[in-house]
């Protein structure tokens, strides 16, 4: 590997990153054609234009890529599913090299397509660790998914340094303060964004009202996903959620779905589903084999302590997003997590922390 390679390679993740919102239940992939030093074709895999970055990077580059080096971020695929195998088109277009980010997690794909350009005479080599490890990070959404019918879960919060979710109210009946800076309410969005599921608990509806939408503007092929915990069916049907529920708020309930109240939400738009409960408690691993299985690969949880210490304590969260403001809330608000929580350990290797304006935040992936 040279320095063009690994600029090459780097261009390619850039190009996949661009498929978030368009590609799932699809992974983002980008694909660089190089032919003497120049970039002759390039693409990303969008869901709904069928096909694959490699295909989309060939037809650009046409008769060029006869010779040429094919820079993708995930190893090609050697099967047939919505589309041919990529490993064929790679081989009629007469591509000499081909260079992976790093390898398919998919049962379906993993190491066959390295194997089939190898067999039909292209050199493939897989990139450098640090480029494996991002292009590994990209995807990881689908790599769970594919290989457990479960969505990736990021609990994401903002906190004080005291360790509170929320300052105190100056006043009775006044809004309370943002905690997060507007670069880390910026990041939200765009973690919102890339997620295909934002999911909360009703006490956050209750007490906030909020509407848990992505605010981006970016495009995306199907709308971020609204699902909400609510055992005992308190959700209004006057709240913003409810109100502006266009076939993307979901309501994982143990009350009956006869009542008036359930009628009530379900002509506003909302889709209620019963879901196994435990002491008031909606059995979480239920709820993601349920969100897998409607093809959501990346779900980010966005709520209040009791379901934080839920989710923790269910294991079902990957990975922690903690943005940290610099500020005392003083006294016990909100704290991160209620409940008893046995917390898994932080897998060190995958640790980092982040600046966002006045705040910074830690991002770290669990060990379960």
């Amino acid at each position: 590997m040279n320095e063009h390679d690994i600029r090459f390679l780097e261009r390619s993740l850039a190009l996949a990153r661009k498929g978030a919102g368009l590609a799932s239940p699809n992974p983002m992939v980008g694909c660089v054609i190089v032919r003497d030093g120049e970039i002759v074709g390039e693409g990303f895999h969008q869901y709904d234009l069928r096909d694959h970055a490699e295909i989309a990077a060939l037809e650009a580059a046409g008769e060029k890529a006869r010779g040429a080096t094919l820079y993708v971020s995930l190893e090609p695929c050697n099967h047939t599913g919505r589309t041919g195998p990529c490993t064929e088109a790679i081989e009629k277009a007469g591509v000499a090299r081909v260079v992976v980010a790093t390898r398919d997690a998919n049962p379906n794909v993993r190491g066959l397509g390295m194997e089939k350009l190898q067999a039909a005479g292209v050199k493939a080599e897989i990139g450098p660790a640090d480029i494996d490890l991002d292009a590994k990070e990209l995807n990881e959404a689908f790599f769970k998914w594919a290989a457990s019918g479960k969505p990736f879960v990021t609990l994401k919060s903002a906190l004080t340094l005291d360790g509170q979710l929320a300052l105190p109210r100056q006043s009775k009946g006044k809004k309370r303060e943002w905690i997060s800076s507007e670069e880390s309410r910026a990041e939200v969005q765009r973690m919102r964004h890339a997620s295909d599921a934002l999911l909360t608990g009703i006490g956050t509806i209750l007490a906030d009202d909020p509407l848990l939408t992505d605010r981006t503007g970016s495009p995306r092929r199907r709308k971020l996903l609204r699902a909400i915990l609510d055992s005992q069916l308190k959700l209004q049907p006057k709240s913003r959620i409810v109100k502006t529920a266009e076939k993307d708020l979901l309501v994982f309930t143990a009350a009956s779905l006869k009542s008036a109240k359930a009628r009530k939400l379900q002509s506003a738009g909302a889709e209620l589903v019963r879901a196994p409960a435990r002491r008031g408690q909606i059995d979480l691993n239920a709820v993601m084999k349920e969100l897998g299985r409607r093809e959501i690969l990346s779900v980010l949880l966005e709520a209040g302590p009791t379901l934080n210490g839920a989710a923790l304590a269910a294991q079902i969260v990957d990975k922690l997003f903690l943005f940290y403001a610099p500020k005392i809330a003083g006294r016990p608000t909100v704290p991160f997590v209620r409940g008893n929580v046995s917390a898994p350990q932080i897998h060190t290797l995958h640790y980092r922390e982040r600046d966002f304006g006045g705040d910074f935040a830690m991002e770290a992936w669990l060990r379960k």
